[in-house]
């Protein structure tokens, strides 16, 4: 396998280079007056199993991504895999009006153009595998933050809602901890209370883990309540760290004792390495 780093996940390609010991393809990225992207391939790739990494976020890494299949195709590969460490437009998966497009079936169709198989990690919703036209599969970072938060005496795991209960039984199982999820119970018209399901949050150290955090508004709500219920500390990771606008400003503000995510997505913020997990993924099995 050889292993080509788009410019938004270099150093992840790096990581995993190394980790499988397959070369890195030398490639050459840069921007005309114009603003239209040109990229080059500059090792020989025929016959070989190239496997391409590259976030799609925000929009101009897609064009990248794009570009860098097409040139892997021209140049002969003979197997491209596309590890996307984080997808974008994941979370547009549906159509809620007429005349809407599915955003992240669009983009996955186009990434299966030029793809014999893509790695996704930590999909926002796993049925978005289905959107692709050739094998697609999920790696989850959720060990790795679990890994990660096992050195910070986390006595309680918390999923910020229901549907993400599964990523925080997985993260509490490593971690050696209960685990339990957010509800949000509305006390009147203005008043929404939000605390652990079943289990007391006083006194105890609480992670809470999700796939991504946005804009932040909710998981500072979670904290403030966290708080305000006697929890001692709250740490707060994610796969995904998009911290848009003022986000982490919401986080620190509402009493967050430590941001943690993984570096899908570079930040000040990425603690975890991914590429441990997709070595796991794509490391040959012993037979």
């Amino acid at each position: 396998m050889y292993i080509i780093g788009g410019t938004a996940s270099e150093s992840i390609a790096r990581d995993l280079s190394k980790r499988l010991k397959a070369p890195m393809v030398k490639t050459i990225s840069k921007r005309f007056p114009d603003d239209e992207l040109y990229v080059r391939v500059l090792d020989d790739v025929s016959n070989e199993h190239v496997a391409i990494i590259q976030t799609t976020y925000p929009d101009k890494n897609i064009i990248e991504l794009f570009l860098l299949q097409n040139a892997v195709k021209e140049a002969g590969a003979k197997e491209i895999t596309v590890i996307i460490p984080y997808f974008g437009y994941a979370r547009q998966d549906t159509k809620f009006k007429d005349g809407e497009p599915i955003s992240a079936k669009a983009i996955a169709d186009l990434i299966g153009l030029n793809a014999d198989r893509v790695i996704n990690v930590d999909l926002h919703k796993e049925y978005i595998l289905d959107f692709f036209s050739v094998p697609a599969e999920s790696c989850s970072a959720i060990p790795e933050l679990a890994i990660f938060l096992k050195g910070k005496n986390v006595d309680l795991v918390l999923a910020p809602d229901k549907g993400a209960l599964n990523r925080a039984k997985t993260a509490s199982e490593i971690i050696g901890c209960d685990f339990d999820y957010m509800e949000k119970t509305r006390i009147d018209g203005t008043t929404i209370e939000i605390k652990p399901k079943n289990l007391d949050a006083q006194n105890k150290n609480v992670a809470i883990i999700d796939d991504i955090i946005s804009t932040g508004g909710t998981m500072a709500k979670s904290i403030k309540e966290l708080k305000k219920y006697g929890a001692n500390k709250v740490f707060i990771a994610c796969t995904h760290g998009l911290f848009a606008g003022d986000a982490i400003k919401k986080l620190v503000s509402a009493g967050a004792d430590e941001i943690i995510a993984t570096d899908t997505i570079k930040s000040d913020f990425s603690k975890v390495k991914i590429a441990p997990a997709l070595y796991r993924l794509l490391s040959p099995k012993p037979e």
